[in-house]
This record gives structure tokens, sequence and C-alpha cells, in this order.
């Protein structure tokens, strides 16, 4: 019966033609300043939360859109991508966040969020994720996880 579910599941990877990566081998590819970064559970909350807040319209996605919100002081959730090249795109929004008390953390991978979000069709670098009846549970177990992490020194 296993190898019947591992056959099956082995043709809808080569159906949609892609495979997807273990987070040890997100993980590989981070750059230096990936910090605080958000566990493989933590991880797949953030997606949910990513795909939940699309669904509503309640995501800020891109450096010069979230950079722009978050000097008009809207907040929420920063999530920012572990693997993006060159850092100097982004590298200065973990300070604005701190200088606003703004939670964030980075995420191995910005393809991984690519799918979960139905109304993003590429890859993006920072998204954030604003609060919303909707799924405010989620959001709030995410929050609390987020300020928890330990910020970089």
């Amino acid at each position: 019966m296993t190898k019947i579910k591992k056959e099956k599941g082995a043709t809808e990877e080569e159906a949609t033609g892609t495979t997807e990566k273990s987070y040890q081998e997100l993980i590989a590819n981070i750059n230096p300043i990936a910090q605080p970064l958000a566990s493989r559970k933590l991880s797949k909350k953030l997606y949910k939360c990513v795909k939940k807040a699309s669904k509503v319209k309640q995501i800020r996605r891109g450096v010069k859109e979230v950079q722009k919100f978050i000097n008009k002081g809207e907040t929420g959730i920063v999530v920012l991508a572990g693997d993006t090249l060159p850092i100097d795109v982004y590298c200065h929004l973990p300070v604005m966040c701190e200088d606003r008390s703004l939670p964030y953390a980075y995420i191995p991978s910005k393809v991984v969020s690519l799918p979960s979000a139905p109304a993003s069709k590429r890859p993006t670098c920072v998204i954030m994720i604003k609060p919303h009846e909707e799924y405010q549970s989620a959001y709030d177990e995410c929050l609390e996880e987020v300020s928890a992490l330990p910020k970089p020194v």
C-alpha cells in the first residue's frame, strides 16, 4: 500500500513539474543576514497565514510597497525571504522594523511562498501580513511566535 502511495506521489510531482525541497536544503542557501530564521513549523504557519491574508487582500508584497507602508506606520508581521541576493536589496528593512517595533522573521525561501499566495504570480522577497478578523487566530499565533524569536545582536 505504501508503494502505491509513493508511486502516486511521484507522478503528481512529475505532473506539476516541481519537487519540493526539504527545509535543510533550503537553509543551505540562505544569506548571512537571515536572522531570526523561522523554524520549519513557524515557516509553515507563516505560509498559511500569507495564503489566508492574500485571499482577503491583506498583504503588502515587495520591498518598495512594504517600505512605504512601514514608513506610513502600518502594523503587521514582516516576512523576509532568506535566499534573496544581493542582500543590499532589502537589508535596511529589519532596521526599519526594529525602529517601529514591528515583528519580523526570515523564511528559508521566497519560491515556496509563490504557490501558497494565489494573488502573487512571482516570488517575493518581502511580504507584510496585516491583521484581519477572517484569519485573526492564525495571525495572533504567528505574531506570538515571531515576537518570541531572538533578535540578532
